[in-house]
């Protein structure tokens, strides 16, 4: 498989370039990401209190509320090693559900939208979870999440006439390389929140996946890195100073401007941010 961004695309970021082959072994995605109804279930088993779901990483975060990796990535780009010491938040109480629920006293979940709480949407992707929280669940869950090179075969591969194999063929958008419309993807602030994971059928991969463009960003299981023969473009902070300590998302949010999106585009964030309108879809194999 080719993951990567072609040149003959107009504009790309430089995390993107270029096009390199890679082997993906057989695997199976989720057609969709994670609801919060299906997260409620995972905190209601009490996955926030059982050491052997999480990372050596997502523990000590569950229970000190630090981020090594946080401070490793700007004393990186700063050259100093105390240089986030001041900034980095006091650490919190023990954390056992997503940051922007909370429970009535008759055992109702509620979320948070924007100034609301509401009943939680129990059909919606579960939203502000960081990687820690996602990759816990999948562990809970028997699967794991995807890679990016995963990802994006799901969401821009083709299969061959005889369904054994992929075609050459990527797709810029899961369902060709048409422009996004809004039967096909949730962006553009447009619904103003996510919607139901079950949504927008126009918009399915050759696969079947749904919503891999639009509605919540997606993490993945791989590492931020360069691609091989990486040169930064000429604003070199894009990129370059977070190699190594950030995890991929793909797939872009209900706020993400439609010329922008494709599914070759790499967004990233350390491991603990919960503020990204971020979820996540299961994989195995």
């Amino acid at each position: 498989f080719m993951l990567g961004a072609s040149p003959d695309l107009p504009f790309v970021f430089d995390n993107e370039k270029w096009a390199h082959p890679v082997v993906v072994k057989p695997f199976r995605i989720a057609r969709a990401p994670v609801t919060a109804g299906e997260f409620a279930e995972f905190v209601e088993s009490g996955g926030y209190r059982k050491r052997e779901l999480w990372s050596e990483q997502g523990w000590h975060w569950l229970q000190t509320g630090a981020a090594p990796d946080l401070e490793k990535s700007f004393a990186k780009f700063w050259n100093k090693k105390d240089a986030l010491k001041s900034a980095m938040p006091p650490a919190s109480q023990r954390v056992e559900h997503p940051v922007y629920w909370r429970r009535e006293s008759g055992g109702r979940w509620l979320q948070r939208v924007f100034d609301r709480w509401v009943p939680l949407r129990e059909h919606r992707p579960v939203l502000h979870v960081n990687w820690y929280e996602a990759e816990a669940y999948c562990k809970w869950a028997g699967c794991r999440l995807p890679t990016e090179a995963e990802w994006e075969l799901a969401a821009s591969a083709e299969p061959n006439s005889t369904w054994t194999s992929i075609a050459e063929r990527k797709r810029l958008f899961p369902w060709g390389d048409e422009p996004p419309t809004p039967e096909r993807a949730n962006l553009d602030w447009r619904a103003m929140g996510c919607l139901d994971v079950g949504a927008l059928p126009a918009g399915d991969s050759a696969f079947g996946c749904r919503q891999m463009i639009g509605n919540v960003w997606e993490w993945t299981a791989s590492d931020f890195q360069a691609y091989p023969g990486f040169v930064p473009d000429p604003y070199k902070e894009y990129s370059q100073p977070w190699f190594g300590t950030h995890k991929v998302l793909r797939g872009g949010c209900w706020t993400t401007r439609s010329r922008l999106i494709r599914n070759t585009w790499r967004n990233f964030y350390t491991p603990d941010r919960r503020d990204v309108w971020a979820g996540f879809r299961t994989c195995a194999g």
